[in-house]
């Protein structure tokens, strides 16, 4: 073990640079390359564990692709963390609906458990400080894992997504988490009910709310912001805090009233009569990395 920390510390020593690093690569998983893009801010400091968000695409959607879309590289740079975001078979996740990759029976939770492991073994990152956030189907699947895989990720971040009624899995750990909503998103309805496509019943933004503070034993009664306009574009921003003093555990919502099936402070990505309004009220990877950065894997 003691050989094997030391070539590791090794390997990143290499690695470390003056610039930082975006990457493609690949693991095997079930017999299958799994696919992933790899973002390391120039560090020169190679003690440093660095946290580690993972970054989850939506339906349709690539690693690469969502880089760019939810771009934390920014950040990243200026707070020292890794990136990464990995492709879904068929560009899909299965979040345990009928999606492709689930009725090909992949195994995403395995999946992710790994590339885990890869990533704090391969760039020495921080076991206590990883973090999941994903949009839409990928949300959907960070919302499986804050329930399958919460021993391992220290947060959530939900984005445009929230959770199947019908599911298999619960929420049964406590774990701090947030979800973004819009309450025009013609994909996933604000009030939750029956989903199109993939879908089945899903929980209302409120819902999935009450059903994570009662799991993480906050307050009943969330504080509520509205948070001041930085735009104006049709859109605010409502924000709903659930607390558990004892263990400094927040569940915390954000609705984005009139925003649609986007992300916050991202682009519009497809016309507004296809997925709603972009919010220019919140830059939700700042947000969400604020969130993720008060928090460490709880034992």
């Amino acid at each position: 073990m003691k050989y094997l920390s030391l070539f590791v510390l090794t390997f990143f020593t290499l690695t470390a640079s003056a610039q930082p690093q975006q990457k493609k690569e690949q693991i095997i998983i079930d017999g299958i390359s799994r696919q992933f893009v790899t973002y390391i801010p120039s560090i020169t400091d190679i003690s440093y564990k660095m946290p580690v968000i993972v970054s989850l695409h939506g339906r349709l959607g690539t690693g690469e692709g969502m880089m760019g879309f939810a771009d934390f590289r920014p950040i990243a740079q200026e707070e020292k963390f890794i990136i990464v975001c990995p492709n879904g078979i068929n560009r899909s996740w299965n979040d345990g609906r009928p999606t492709p990759a689930q009725k090909k029976e992949i195994n995403d939770v395995k999946f992710i458990d790994q590339l885990i492991t890869y990533i704090l073994n391969t760039y020495h990152g921080d076991a206590s400080r990883v973090y999941v956030t994903g949009m839409s189907n990928g949300g959907f699947m960070s919302s499986r894992l804050a329930c399958e895989l919460n021993s391992r990720i220290a947060a959530v971040a939900v984005v445009g997504a929230s959770m199947d009624k019908d599911m298999a899995y619960h929420p049964n750990k406590p774990i701090p988490i947030m979800y973004i909503q819009g309450t025009k998103d013609p994909l996933v309805p604000f009030e939750g009910g029956t989903m199109k496509g993939a879908g089945g019943e899903i929980y209302g933004h409120e819902d999935i709310l009450k059903l994570w503070a009662d799991t993480d034993h906050c307050n009943n009664a969330p504080v509520i912001t509205n948070l001041p306009l930085i735009v104006h574009d049709g859109t605010s921003i409502i924000k709903e805090e659930y607390n558990n003093p004892a263990t400094g555990i927040n569940v915390i919502g954000y609705t984005v009233t009139y925003g649609g099936h986007t992300w916050p402070g991202g682009t519009q990505y497809l016309p507004k009569f296809l997925i709603g309004t972009l919010s220019h009220n919140m830059n939700a990877c700042q947000v969400i990395w604020d969130f993720f950065k008060g928090y460490k894997v709880m034992n």
